[in-house]
């Protein structure tokens, strides 16, 4: 008998096929003694462990590349951490095995950074997978991991590590659903980049039978359970419908009635270009420079290995736009050499503009390099400094980029709901703003977004996020000057329409879903646009104010 269950859609298309369940590690070793002349030999087995998966991981995102090899890379920095292996290395000189150590060690950590409200509470699903691999090399059981199949299936899981979803086999991997996860974690952005359609936070999919035959919408968020011969048919027919749309529409971004509203690409590195160009994005809104940093968590990039990262995504937009964020570190992006290792509370300490301010040496190296990896190319450059809170932040990274010598539009990230909410004072000192939505909305409802239990504090159809956009895009407006989003609110469609209504004049996104949104964008027109984000906002859930823009939408 078909069920219907709903959770969070965070990847676009249908997929159905069987339930197959991610294989997990022993996660709790037997708490056994050592004798004390065994230790010497238990923290150098904890050793080589450690850095075998630290190794696997960093393999795994070189194959990866792009936004999943920063991901990768950040959890082979976890597994290596030096308090951690410190700890692994006490546990074991008073009698612990290397691998119980290894599980005590990481699970006092993860209930340190929980009880502790941190920001880096949000990467506990990374932390597990790191202290699991470790564990599995340790105990000689199977690594956790996608199942072993010849056949396509659907994968369902508590939750998707980045080491997973980097190397996920789209033949194979029909879609996923996840119990935990959010509209902006990792899992669902990875999903987005691979074009595997995808829902998360579905209460009870830990539940499903082995075998079990779903249908996973992840344009709804709806998983069907044993779905009838119909239902099938009319999903089908819906996602062959969407894709026929896709391919009639190319170009330019722009509504029925001509409004131009140009579609750029979120990009971390030069791996991610590719995918970029081919789905017709008409720039890059949002550069993320974190992956050249993560190479090396001591010290920072050299100007010359900046120059040539920087300059590969330039070449590639020749009289297009590019939009590059300055170094966002701290808080889930720690670094040894730039970022305190003893703040209570990391996403509300030391991180982004406020990190850079700190070290304007880093800042000026990067700036410099930005500058010469634009000489000579008919590209159209703008930099922009994450986190953001007032005019003074603002002031403080212009007059950094004019001492730096950078011919380009210097821009302000609205990541704080101060931002926003002073929109206008800060855009007398900067050209432009970018709209972080998940970090806006973040910190504009007190909910992580790597917290499944949060996740509808982080839909951004909430009201309130609306709210914060159109005083951003109303501000620019006033000022002359540009107002773009470049969170994940943009790759929803019927989002993105409403965003354009709300005054928003660019919208970024992981190259996936541009031609969802090109061609979604290109059957209304501006006043619809502007009358369905009036009706969002009117309302008082998110729930609320997506059912409210579908019906403006369709007429009702």
């Amino acid at each position: 008998m078909e069920t219907t269950l709903r959770g969070v859609g965070v990847s676009h298309g249908v997929a159905i096929g069987e339930v197959r369940h991610m294989g997990t590690a022993v996660l709790e070793p037997p708490a056994k003694q050592i004798a004390p002349e065994e230790a010497e030999r238990e923290q150098g087995r904890a050793r080589q462990a450690v850095d075998a998966v630290a190794a696997d991981l960093m393999a795994r995102g070189n194959l990866a590349g792009g936004e999943a090899q920063a991901v990768l890379e950040a959890q082979a920095m976890m597994a290596q951490d030096p308090e951690l292996m410190a700890d692994v290395d006490r546990r074991i000189a008073v009698g612990s095995t290397a691998e119980r150590a290894v599980y005590d060690a990481f699970a006092a950590y993860r209930e340190l950074l929980a009880n502790a409200g941190e920001y880096l509470a949000g990467r506990v699903a990374d932390l597990d997978d790191v202290r699991n691999r470790i564990v599995a090399r340790l105990l000689g059981v199977p690594m956790p991991g996608v199942p072993d199949s010849d056949e396509p299936y659907v994968l369902v899981a508590r939750d998707l590590a980045p080491a997973d979803t980097a190397l996920l086999d789209p033949t194979l991997v029909l879609g996923f659903v996840t119990e935990e996860g959010g509209p902006t974690s990792h899992s669902a952005i990875l999903a987005r980049a691979l074009g595997v359609p995808a829902v998360v936070a579905l209460p009870g999919a830990g539940e499903l039978a082995e075998g079990t035959v779903i249908a996973v919408d992840g344009s709804t968020g709806e998983v069907f359970v044993d779905p009838t011969e119909d239902k099938k048919a009319q999903l089908e027919a819906s996602a062959a419908e969407r894709k026929a749309a896709l391919s009639a529409s190319t170009g330019p971004g722009a509504t029925a009635d001509g409004h131009k509203v140009p579609l750029l690409a979120n990009v971390g590195g030069p791996a991610d270009v590719p995918a970029a160009v081919e789905a017709g994005a008409e720039g890059v809104g949002l550069f993320r420079t974190e992956f050249l940093f993560l190479d090396d968590s001591t010290k920072a990039p050299s100007e010359e290995k900046q120059v040539t990262a920087y300059r590969q995504v330039l070449e590639a937009f020749p009289e297009g736009r590019v939009v590059v964020r300055v170094l966002d570190a701290g808080a889930d992006k720690p670094l040894d050499f730039l970022t305190p290792s003893d703040e209570p509370n990391p996403a509300l300490g030391v991180r982004g503009l406020r990190t850079l301010l700190d070290h304007p040496d880093v800042l000026s190296t990067q700036l410099s390099a930005l500058a010469k990896a634009a000489e000579g190319l008919p590209v159209h450059l703008e930099v922009m400094a994450p986190m953001v809170a007032d005019r003074a932040d603002a002031k403080a990274f212009a007059d950094a980029c004019r001492a730096a010598g950078l011919r380009a539009k210097f821009g302000a990230m609205v990541e704080i709901p101060s931002a926003a909410l002073r929109a206008r004072s800060i855009l007398q000192e900067v050209e432009f703003l970018s709209l972080g939505t998940n970090d806006l909305a973040q910190y504009t409802f007190a909910a992580d977004r790597q917290v499944g239990a949060v996740s509808r504090l982080q839909d951004p159809w909430q009201p309130a996020l609306l709210d914060l956009v159109a005083l951003s895009a109303e501000a620019a407006k006033a000022e002359g000057k540009s107002c773009g989003v470049c969170g994940e609110a943009a790759a929803d469609p019927l989002l993105a329409c409403v965003l354009t209504g709300l005054g928003v004049t660019s919208l970024s996104m992981g190259s996936a879903s541009i031609p969802y949104v090109r061609a979604t964008l290109a059957k209304y027109t501006l006043a619809q646009c502007e009358r369905a984000a009036a009706a969002a906002r009117a309302t008082d859930s998110a729930e609320d104010a997506r059912a409210a823009a579908q019906a403006v939408f369709s007429g009702e």
